[in-house]
């Protein structure tokens, strides 16, 4: 409990101070898109903060300010705190770029800003022979560029579809971190193998490696850095104030879901589903099924879920603490408000106003960042109305 709430003080201390610091800078530059849009709780306003994004994956804020922004191309951009144009980044490996493959998800290290953890994370799709693997790498910030690259993890098995990497980071309270990894969308089964790291989430040590207390450590049938099984492809996750993990993942067609992570457990797919077939449009699996886990909540239609934030800022009033989700092919920005582990309401508060939703993130400034997956993507910011 008290490695909890020093983790918690520690956030809220950073939030405060880098709050301090950015409600002295100049006025942003940024272009505004809805000087107000209501909602059941609040207004906000849409700022355009940065554009000329080819397929942005992921966004992190620089102590400074700056963003940093990955392309699915493999490009890493930093962005001034005031918008502007993006300057691309020299320094990280080749990705695969078939289809869904590319530069993925960004971290900062928790402690990033003492020179020495001063690493920044990102998953992507490694070339391999047969394929491609989800992967895990860092390289260090040197102020104003790239500095040395450290490859932390690969998936055991490359396969050849370029599609469901997962890839999505979030960092837990003692300093590990969770990294999805997706079914690779060709061999369904493979969430329910033991031996293998698709369709699982993995939680890994700073360095890679599998910490002696993961729940299936020392069974000899079991990957150690397997955190979850049976997950079809999570692009949403977050790790709450309270400790607590949660993500969002890609159902076929239909059966998006919203989950929270527990050690050991399994959610099912493909034996469980509330999705169907995209061929036959029959449904897939169970609905339900003992020994494993049932969503928290299922997305209506066709939601596709990428990006998943927790509202810690006080700005937002109501909304704090409460979740939002994004959407791709919805197009969507979703709020879901949980009560007792479940969703005791929820509401569409975007419906295609800037387009695909890929990542939602919680800014140190008070604000709420989205990226926008598209050839001329962009950097948004949402800020409570006037």
């Amino acid at each position: 409990m008290r490695r909890l709430s020093a983790y918690v003080f520690r956030q809220r201390w950073l939030t405060a101070v880098l709050f301090g610091l950015f409600a002295s800078a100049p006025v942003s530059a940024a272009e505004m898109i809805e000087e107000r849009v209501e909602t059941d709780q609040l207004a906000f306003s849409i700022e355009k903060v940065a554009g000329g994004l080819e397929n942005p994956w992921s966004v992190a804020v620089l102590p400074d300010g700056r963003f940093l922004v990955s392309e699915r191309s493999g490009q890493l951009n930093v962005i001034d705190a005031d918008g502007g144009e993006p300057r691309a980044l020299d320094g990280l490996p080749e990705v695969s770029q078939r289809g869904q493959g590319g530069l993925l998800d960004i971290a900062l290290h928790p402690q990033f800003g003492d020179d020495d953890h001063d690493w920044i994370y990102f998953t992507w799709s490694e070339p391999a022979e047969g394929g491609s693997r989800s992967a895990l790498s860092r390289v260090k910030w040197q102020g104003d560029q790239l500095g040395d690259v450290e490859h932390l993890f690969a998936q055991g098995r490359a396969s050849s579809p370029g599609r469901h990497y997962g890839s999505r980071i979030a960092w837990l309270p003692d300093g590990t971190l969770l990294m999805s990894i997706g079914d690779r969308g060709n061999e369904p089964t493979r969430a329910q193998a033991d031996d293998d790291h698709a369709g699982s989430t993995l939680r890994l040590t700073d360095t890679g490696d599998a910490p002696d207390d993961n729940p299936f450590v020392g069974d000899a049938s079991t990957l150690d850095e397997i955190y979850t099984q049976g997950n079809r492809n999570i692009q949403g996750m977050v790790v709450r104030q309270d400790g607590e993990a949660w993500a969002t993942e890609h159902g076929p067609r239909t059966g998006d879901e919203l989950n929270r992570l527990m050690a050991g457990e399994n959610y099912g797919w493909p034996e469980v589903s509330r999705g169907n077939d995209y061929a036959t449009n029959e449904p897939i699996g169970e609905t339900s099924k003992p020994g494993m886990v049932d969503p928290v909540y299922v997305f209506e239609g066709r939601f596709a879920p990428s990006g998943l934030a927790e509202v810690t800022s006080r700005a937002f009033g109501d909304w704090q603490g409460q979740l939002l989700a994004g959407g791709l092919s919805s197009e969507q920005l979703v709020r879901l408000h949980i009560e007792d582990n479940q969703v005791a309401s929820h509401e569409i508060i975007l419906d295609g106003e800037i387009g695909r939703i890929r990542d939602v993130h919680q800014g140190p400034d008070e604000a709420i960042y989205l990226l926008t997956d598209a050839a001329n993507g962009g950097l948004y910011r949402l800020r409570p109305a006037d």
